[in-house]
């Protein structure tokens, strides 16, 4: 199994020190970057730590949106400080939300153009966390599949928002995650919740109520995991140790 450890390319006064010194005690196995924008002048002091890094393109929350076409011009604009992060850093593989509202053909036009490389397209749950409810593109695995046919890409499977999905169509949390998982994904993003919930909380791990021996014994274990959960303090990441202690509790298990 390998851990990942979530950062945002802004955390390099605080965290900074703190993920150097979990990752030389093995406590996680890479870092995955979400790239704030216009942060490029960041690269360098990323680098500098050694450390095997994925990205995570911006989404929504930063004004992106592939789903919109009326962005694309700055969508683009943005995803170019993305590939250069991916360029300096090395990384992996970069994860990527596919839009809110519209269409998912424009989605599919907008990537095209951008053409990020070892992209993977993360499913989402139903509906954002707003209070309008709009609704999320690729949360559903017609969508998705639909993706990755069209741009042969992989599949990053966040099990929190594969669950919320669940809950809004109403479908058995854990059956629908194992259909999921029939698409490989290459890497998963996992977080805690109450399994009846909709919107995603990104809940340490055992402050919400899944079944993680349930969730382990669907995914596969031996590739990338990256923890998602609440950062409580800007000084220490004791609670990113706690998540990772117990996933592994539960794997020995």
């Amino acid at each position: 199994m390998k851990l990942g450890l979530k950062l945002w390319s802004t955390n390099t006064d605080y965290y900074f020190d703190e993920a150097k010194r979990l990752y030389n005690e093995g406590w996680f196995d890479y870092i995955e970057l979400y790239i704030v924008p216009n942060t490029i002048s960041t690269i360098d002091k990323w680098k500098s730590l050694d450390i095997p890094f994925t990205l995570h393109a911006p989404h929504f929350m930063h004004d992106v949106n592939l789903a919109n076409k009326f962005k694309e011009k700055t969508n683009y604009q943005l995803f170019l400080e993305v590939k250069e992060f991916f360029k300096i850093l090395n990384a992996k593989y970069v994860v990527v939300h596919l839009g809110i509202e519209g269409i998912i053909e424009e989605t599919i036009r907008q990537l095209s153009a951008i053409n990020l490389g070892e992209m993977l397209i993360e499913n989402k749950p139903f509906i954002a966390p707003t209070a309008d409810n709009l609704v999320c593109r690729g949360a559903t695995i017609e969508e998705i599949t639909k993706v990755m046919n069209e741009l042969k890409c992989g599949f990053c499977l966040d099990i929190g928002h594969a669950i919320c999905t669940a809950n809004y169509l109403g479908i058995n949390p854990y059956e629908f995650l194992n259909n999921f998982n029939t698409l490989t994904p290459t890497c998963y993003h996992l977080s805690d919740n109450y399994i009846d919930s909709q919107i995603d909380k990104h809940l340490h791990l055992g402050d919400g109520n899944y079944d993680f021996i349930k969730i382990l014994n669907i995914i596969d274990t031996n590739i990338n995991i990256a923890i998602e959960t609440n950062k409580n303090s800007k000084s220490d990441l004791n609670d990113y140790i706690l998540d990772n202690i117990f996933l592994k509790r539960i794997i020995n298990e």
